[in-house]
Formats: C-alpha cells, sequence, structure tokens
C-alpha cells in the first residue's frame, strides 16, 4: 500500500470537519453518539465555553470518546485550549491546576474536582448555533496532555493542530481506514497513543469506536469477536494476556500495539491464531509517531514514517517531523535529538538499541533511572553506581542493571532498600559490584566494558 503525505495545508479538512460532519448518520460510538451528534455538541461547547477567551483553557476531565472528539472540534473552531490530565483522581486535577491555573471542566457525570472549578456538562444532540467561522491556524496550539508517570514526574506537552490531525490523516490514507471500520481499544483516550488511534483516527475517518474499553483478555476476546471490531489497538501487557487464546474472529484486519516494544514470542502468538499481524508504533507523547514494524511481514527494524524525517548521529536518533511538540529544542535544521539510541537496519530502517537518558520504559511505565542511582549511592559501602536499562532483543523493552563501586557491599541490602521505594517493575534484575567502574582513557564511562560484564 502507498502511503499517503501530509497534506499542504490541513486548513481546507478543518475547514470540512466544521462545516458539516460527512459521516453525520454514522455511529460515532457503537450504540451511542453519531458524528452529527459530536459536532452538534461541538457547536454547544463553542458557545458555551466563549466566555473563556479567545484562548483560555479547559480541562477535559472524561474519558468519553465522543466529549473529547467534540472538545477537539470546538477548540479547532477557535475555542479554549483542552488539557487532558494523566488521571481524573482530585489529586491528579488538583495538581494541573496548580500548574497550569485552569479553573474549568468538561466532563460527562459528576467527579470530585477542586473547590473552585467551574464544572460543565454538556447538552448532547442537535445545536442550531453552528460552528464558529473562525478556524484556528494549524499551526496554534490545540491540546496539552501528560506523559504517563511512574518514578518520573509526569510533564506536560503542547500538541497543535498539525500535530494532531496530520498524524491521524496520514494514519487514515496509510492503513486505508474507512466508515467501514470498527475500532476496538483497549486502552485510555488520555494518553496520546489511545487519543490518536480511538479519538482523532476515527472523527477524519468515519470509523467507528467500540464503546467499552476492555484490559482482561476474555473480555477483549468477547468484544472483538462479537462486535466485529476490524481494528484493535492495545498494549504489549494485553497482547501477552492473550497468549494462548483462540482467534479474534474473521473480522481483525489490523492490530496496533505502542507504549513498549512487543515481546517477539507475544507477537508470534497472536499471529499464529489470527489473520491480522501486529504493527508496532514508535514514538511518543512529544514527538507523535515515528515508524512502524510489523514482524509478521518479516520486518525487523522500525520504517520511519514517510512524513518524518530521520539521521543517526553518535548513536542518537534525531527527527525532524510535523508532529513534534512546538516546546521540543531543535537544532538548526529543525531535528530533534530523542533520548533513543538507534542503529541503520537495512537501507530505509532503524533498530533501536535502548535509552539514551534517564527515563526509561518497562512494562509500559517509565522509570528514572538517576533516581535509583541515587538511592544506590547513599547505601553503606558505595563509592559509585551506575545504573542501566539494556535492550532487551525485541529493541526498544529494557531491563534494569545497576554496577556498584565499592568495598563491603551488601547487594541484598540494597535490594530491600529499592524494594521499599520502587515499584518491581522499576526494580534492577542484576546488581553486580566491582572495585572500580571501567572508563575510558577520556575519563568517561566504557559502556561496552559494562555491557561484557553483564553479558557474562
Amino acid at each position: 500500500m502507498k502511503p499517503a503525505a501530509v497534506p499542504k495545508s490541513l486548513e481546507p479538512m478543518v475547514a470540512a470537519l466544521l462545516n458539516a460532519p460527512p459521516f453525520a448518520a454514522q455511529e460515532f460510538i457503537s450504540g451511542g453518539a453519531t458524528f452529527g451528534e459530536v459536532h452538534g455538541t461541538a457547536a454547544w461547547l463553542r458557545h458555551r465555553l466563549a466566555g473563556l477567551g479567545p484562548r483560555g483553557t479547559v480541562c477535559l476531565a472524561t474519558d468519553d470518546r465522543s466529549l473529547i472528539a467534540a472538545a477537539l472540534l470546538a477548540s479547532l473552531a477557535g475555542g479554549p485550549v483542552l488539557l487532558l490530565p494523566y488521571s481524573l483522581s482530585i489529586q491528579a486535577l488538583t495538581g494541573m491546576q496548580q500548574a497550569t491555573g485552569c479553573t474549568a471542566a468538561l466532563t460527562d457525570r459528576p467527579r470530585d474536582f477542586p473547590a473552585n472549578f467551574e464544572v460543565i456538562q454538556p447538552s448532547w444532540g442537535d445545536s442550531n448555533a453552528g460552528l464558529s467561522p473562525s478556524i484556528v491556524q494549524p499551526e496554534e496550539e490545540l491540546l496539552r496532555l501528560y506523559t504517563g508517570g511512574s518514578t518520573g514526574t509526569p510533564q506536560l506537552w503542547s500538541k497543535t493542530g498539525t500535530n494532531l490531525f496530520a498524524e491521524a490523516l496520514f494514519l487514515a490514507a496509510h492503513f486505508g481506514v474507512s466508515p467501514r471500520d470498527r475500532i476496538a481499544a483497549t486502552i485510555s483516550p488520555s494518553h496520546i497513543y489511545g487519543l490518536l488511534y480511538s479519538v482523532l483516527l476515527p472523527l477524519v475517518s468515519g470509523a467507528t469506536v467500540l464503546a467499552a474499553t476492555p484490559s482482561f483478555p476474555e473480555e477483549i476476546s468477547r468484544i472483538v469477536r462479537d462486535q466485529e471490531a476490524t481494528i484493535l489497538v492495545s498494549v504489549p501487557a494485553h497482547y501477552r494476556a492473550l497468549r494462548g487464546k483462540a482467534s479474534l474472529g474473521a473480522s481483525l484486519r489490523l492490530a496496533f500495539s505502542s507504549a513498549g516494544m512487543l515481546d517477539v514470542e507475544d507477537n508470534s502468538e497472536f499471529c499464529h491464531h489470527n489473520q491480522a499481524g501486529i504493527v508496532e508504533v514508535y514514538g511518543s507523547t512529544e514527538t507523535g509517531g515515528i515508524g512502524l514494524r510489523n514482524r509478521s511481514q518479516n520486518e525487523v527494524g522500525f520504517t520511519p514514517y514517510p512524513t518524518v524525517d530521520w539521521q543517526i548521529r553518535d548513536e542518537r536518533l534525531h527527527i525532524r517531523s510535523p508532529y513534534l511538540s512546538p516546546g521540543l529544542p531543535r537544532d538548526a535544521e529543525d531535528y530533534f535529538c530523542t533520548g533513543d539510541r538507534a542503529e541503520p537496519c537495512g537501507s530505509t530502517g532503524f533498530q533501536l538499541k535502548g535509552r539514551a537518558d534517564s527515563i526509561t520504559k518497562v512494562a509500559g511505565k517509565r522509570v528514572d533511572l538517576e533516581e535509583i542511582r541515587e538511592l544506590i549511592k547513599a547505601q553503606p559501602g558505595v563509592t559509585d553506581c551506575l545504573v542501566l536499562a539494556l535492550a532487551e532483543t525485541s529493541g526498544r523493552e529494557h531491563r534494569i542493571v545497576a554496577l556498584v563501586e565499592g568495598r563491603a557491599v551488601d547487594p541484598e541490602a540494597i535490594r530491600k532498600t529499592l524494594a521499599v521505594r520502587f515499584e518491581p517493575y522499576a526494580l534492577p534484575r542484576a546488581i553486580k559490584v566491582i572495585d572500580r567502574l571501567p572508563l575510558k582513557d577520556n575519563g568517561k564511562v566504557d559502556r561496552a566494558a559494562i555491557l561484557r560484564l553483564f553479558a557474562a
């Protein structure tokens, strides 16, 4: 299938979306709101939120995909910038309010909010008001959302209309997504992967999203089969849970995986029982999508989107992309240096060789290696320490290891101390004690020597 390029201008697409929904009678949510109702609610929101100013902010305190879609359309029509919290707990909402100053929230049902929040529950149905012709320019900010956090603090990233809708349009064209498709998503729309594949992708393609967000393997299997889903949007942990299950049904034609690297055996098992191969999506909240890989088609490395330029410099992957958050630092040629090490794979792709910075992902959760290192360094007998996330054979999935310098160091005591502070997935799987960390002639840590130590 020949991939499509990003349109030279998103303005015609945006104007068409706001003028009238092209699939008005089609269900946006299976058994729920139609595209016409989403559009009508967007018009209601645009007028209801006008008091927040030309580009104020409103919190999307909901996981209702149809409400999120309506709010995105309202924002495109000149409404407020949207804030998507990483959690709907009162603690997360209070923290978001303190960080951003936002005092208004959209919600689909009663929740606990900070005391001075203005809470708005929309009116669903047709609106005679129509959406404002004051269309936001594609490069203006549309939404802010968080990276997920575990030992690292969640970070808020800005996304423009181009960041979001250009990628959705690319995916719709590249994979031939249409009103005939039915999308089953096992992940929340509060994170970029779920937002892109279960809100924006159907919004621009006319595909229907199944109402449930299943997470247990029996539930996933039943919903995909019984509701004849054609596209499954899931994560490595859920594909692992599906091992040993029967086929998800003949209707399934596409399966996506992100938020960590997919285990080779989990991928093989899924492909053995289903006609659809799993497309692994590589990217992040701040970069948007970067590349794709489908092992069922014998793809070893990731192939970058044709809309993304890439280079490898000093083992670091650099990208130039229309999906990069506007706040990211870039060089003179507009390239952003990612936190991943990479090496070329074939003539058109790359393989990931692990994280270059201190934040890594284990089982889809963010882990701050520097926090682990500082705690180990504080233990009796430790003079220095290096904590690494070593790439597994699958590529970007990691195992954490610690090399500890010192004498009379008790590895078991270190393990017990770490277990009090960190979740099991963040604990080093191996702790080696050494008299002195191996260094190069220039005084820098000899990574190759360390890798040999743990390989042994």
